[in-house]
């Protein structure tokens, strides 16, 4: 029986190559193999995005979530304050995390799907001299909104301020220059746009805040990225990792330094522009307009008199998975990705079998 072709933000669907990696067998954590195996995973990750001098990655097994509590809950040095811009579940989730932690925070909140002002974001840097870190969500999958990294980078660095990303619906899938916009956190996993398996994700993050950081103290245990990095650097391990989901990470490594970054972005823009054509003919509304839309995913208005229950068990009886909205947008829109390893002709009969869906519950 074929697999279903996964249309949800992750996890998405692997090539053979990284499900075969999960039969290379049993390893303890705490031997050699396994240490060699994490060091080329950290390695390859800072290899594969052309960081390998300014960076140093940080694995933790968990979700994409479990790798930004890591980088949230180890940024702040006592008595500072985070700036979060919020527009979207993820940006709330960040926002979340540092209330958890107790940290001051000032929120920049605005509609989903809308993108931040950078007046605000200044003004909120000039007013708050407090404020050593800013946060932001690149890819917010709550829309499909791609958020203008670049400019919120710039006045942190303008204001000599920290930058924090969660990257992890973007990274290898939109553009991303770690040049001229160096990031100080990029929060990643395994399972999205690198194309591994759910279980890995990471923290990149720039080796000149070292100092900093070993100075700030421990709020964590298990999502202490100091520790992580002292034990990691050693080819020791905290605690016992997801050993399997490493050999798939390893592989899925592999795939994408052979496509190469800017290979994938290109392929996941091509498998966009022709979902994206298809939902034009089928006369779907687009949530997100055009050139704020990530590469990776797209948010639709359901059509008058479609329930997205019903929608999502047509699509899946044929073999395909999509995303309902969340939050307020829950009843409104309905959510497809195209990362992972999709096929062209996966793409056009999901097309169709969207249409036929349409159609009959239209007419």
């Amino acid at each position: 029986m074929k697999p279903p072709v996964l249309l949800n933000p992750g996890p998405v669907n692997v090539t053979p190559r990284v499900r075969d990696a999960l039969l290379r067998g049993d390893l303890c954590h705490r031997e050699v193999e396994f240490s060699d195996l994490m060091g080329a995973i950290r390695q390859k990750l800072l290899q594969v995005f052309d960081i390998e001098d300014e960076y140093a990655s940080v694995l933790v097994s968990g979700s994409g979530t479990a790798a930004l509590e890591m980088g949230v809950s180890s940024c702040l040095s006592p008595g500072k304050s985070i700036l979060i811009i919020q527009n979207g579940v993820y940006g709330a989730r960040i926002a979340k995390i540092a209330e958890i932690y107790q940290f001051p925070k000032h929120v920049l909140n605005y509609e989903w799907g809308k993108p931040p002002r950078m007046d605000d974001v200044e003004t909120a840097l000039k007013e708050h001299p407090d404020i050593e870190v800013v946060a932001l969500v690149h890819h917010e999958t709550t829309t499909g909104l791609l958020n203008p990294l670049e400019a919120v980078g710039g006045l942190a660095r303008k204001y000599e301020k920290k930058f924090l990303v969660d990257c992890i619906s973007s990274l290898a899938g939109d553009a991303i220059d770690f040049t001229t916009c160096p990031m100080d956190f990029a929060i990643g996993t395994a399972n999205k746009c690198i194309q591994g398996l759910p279980g890995v994700a990471f923290v990149l993050f720039r080796k000149n805040d070292l100092c900093r950081l070993k100075n700030i103290p421990a709020r964590s245990l298990y999502f202490n990225l100091m520790e992580s990095h002292r034990a990691q650097e050693s080819g020791d391990t905290l605690f016992t990792p997801a050993v399997q989901i490493h050999y798939a990470l390893d592989e899925a490594l592999d795939e994408l330094m052979e496509e190469t970054v800017a290979g994938r972005i290109q392929r996941y823009k091509d498998a966009a522009d022709l979902f994206r054509k298809g939902f034009s003919e089928i006369g779907l509304e687009f949530l997100i307009p055009e050139g704020r839309r990530s590469n990776c995913l797209t948010a639709l208005r359901l059509p008058e008199g479609i329930a997205y229950s019903d929608l999502h068990a047509w699509l899946k009886s044929k073999g395909f998975v999509i995303y309902a909205g969340q939050g307020n947008l829950q009843n409104k829109i309905f959510r497809i990705a195209n990362m992972g390893d999709l096929k062209i002709e996966d793409i056009e009969t999901c097309l169709q079998v969207l249409k036929e869906s349409c159609s009959a519950k239209t007419q």
